[in-house]
């Protein structure tokens, strides 16, 4: 493909990206694979600089533009280069118009910027950097330390026990340490509200949305496999994936526990002030995972917002009534949204006279009841998260 070929792929690429975003479609991940797919003419050399350009043109625009060619329009007018290759020739994109159309403004949805927590609004823009790749050391398995040995590149990262972080490309998968369940990937954010947590062996524990139990192996580990632990979600196809995930870490007191939407409380009956602990990884907006999945934030809208918010404040009550006196929860959220964090633990707190906020002074910074953590001052992903206690 010559240079003018791949900017025009990008732009078609792009333009089932935008439409997708906007209908509810196919995530970009999976769009750009059934893209390829059906142009096996495109090398690895060409479909990499594809990828990459429209990847460009996805973190650069936070609101979504009109089309792919809108889209790179606006990115010609940043990257000089890029403008010459808008040459008419066969394959290539048509020359840029006087007065055409093109994406602007910043790397965030301008009607999101003021919802953001204040302390982080300085620095949106490092939602938008490449994610590093994380990784937590399985202490029922292995020590920190002999993984910082056996990986290549890897550094241990604070204040965090067991996390580390390794260059950018490895492949951790196809690694010894991953087959034998002796390192799991893991955000070093997410590992600090697992260390947060307070988790200890002989609890009882629940991981409310458990998801696929990314948190639900770290508590675990935690417990040292001694107590009892219940992984509970409504999406079937997520919790499935824990009992193989569970085997592979070495993890035995993990129970998944499927739920039907809205009917929870009648399935966790019996764990009603029961739990030493539990955790409220809630259903959230994703603004802090922007630099994993940055397309997201053009499916985002004020309708979704209104509803997750809705939905994290009945979680967080159906979750209180599972705590035993002397007990903990914890709510977090992938979210550095005031609305979804602070603002859900200040509503808790208010409706709930019984209960207190639980002090953490560990990484990250305080925001009223919650704790925030973010790119740019901790080095993790974007997450709210606070700790209650009943009185």
């Amino acid at each position: 493909m010559t240079p003018a070929a791949r900017v025009q792929s990008a732009i078609e690429l792009l333009d089932q990206v935008i439409v997708a975003a906007r209908d509810g479609g196919p995530a970009a991940d999976v769009i750009a694979k059934g893209f390829f797919k059906a142009r096996r003419y495109a090398g690895s050399k060409d479909r990499r600089a594809v990828r990459d350009l429209a990847w460009n043109a996805i973190r650069r625009w936070g609101d979504r533009p009109a089309d792919g060619r809108a889209a790179i329009v606006g990115l010609a007018a940043e990257q000089p280069d890029l403008a010459p290759l808008f040459d008419g020739s066969p394959h290539g994109p048509a020359p840029i118009g006087p007065g055409e159309k093109r994406a602007g403004g910043r790397t965030i949805p301008a009607w999101l910027v003021d919802r953001f927590a204040e302390p982080v609004r300085g620095d949106l823009d490092a939602l938008m950097a490449r994610a590093p790749l994380d990784l937590r050391a399985n202490s029922l398995k292995a020590s920190r330390y002999a993984l910082l040995e056996e990986l290549p590149g890897a550094e241990a990262l604070a204040p965090a026990p067991n996390a580390m972080r390794v260059p950018e490309g490895t492949d951790i998968v196809g690694t010894d340490a991953y087959a034998q369940g002796r390192v799991e990937v893991q955000d070093l954010g997410s590992q600090l509200i697992c260390q947060a947590s307070g988790a200890a062996p002989g609890m009882t524990v629940l991981d409310l949305c458990a998801g696929a139990g990314g948190k639900t192996l770290a508590l675990a580990a935690m417990m040292q496999n001694e107590g009892r632990l219940i992984a509970a979600d409504t999406d079937r196809r997520r919790l499935g994936q824990l009992p193989e995930r569970a085997e592979r870490a070495g993890v035995t007191i993990a129970e998944p526990l499927l739920l039907d939407p809205n009917c929870e409380a009648e399935a966790l009956a019996e764990l009603r002030g029961q739990c030493d602990l539990v955790m409220v990884d809630a259903p959230c907006s994703g603004t802090g995972t922007w630099r994993r999945n940055p397309e997201t934030r053009w499916r985002l809208t004020t309708k979704r917002l209104e509803a997750l918010t809705s939905l994290q404040a009945r979680l967080l009550d159906l979750a209180a009534d599972m705590v035993a006196p002397g007990g903990r929860l914890v709510y977090a959220v992938c979210s550095l949204l005031d609305e979804e964090g602070e603002g859900q633990a200040a509503r808790f707190l208010a409706d709930r006279p019984g209960w207190q906020s639980v002090p953490y002074s560990g990484a990250g910074r305080a925001h009223g009841a919650a704790t925030l953590l973010d790119p740019a001052h901790d080095g993790s992903d974007g997450f709210t998260f606070a700790m209650f206690g009943p009185t």
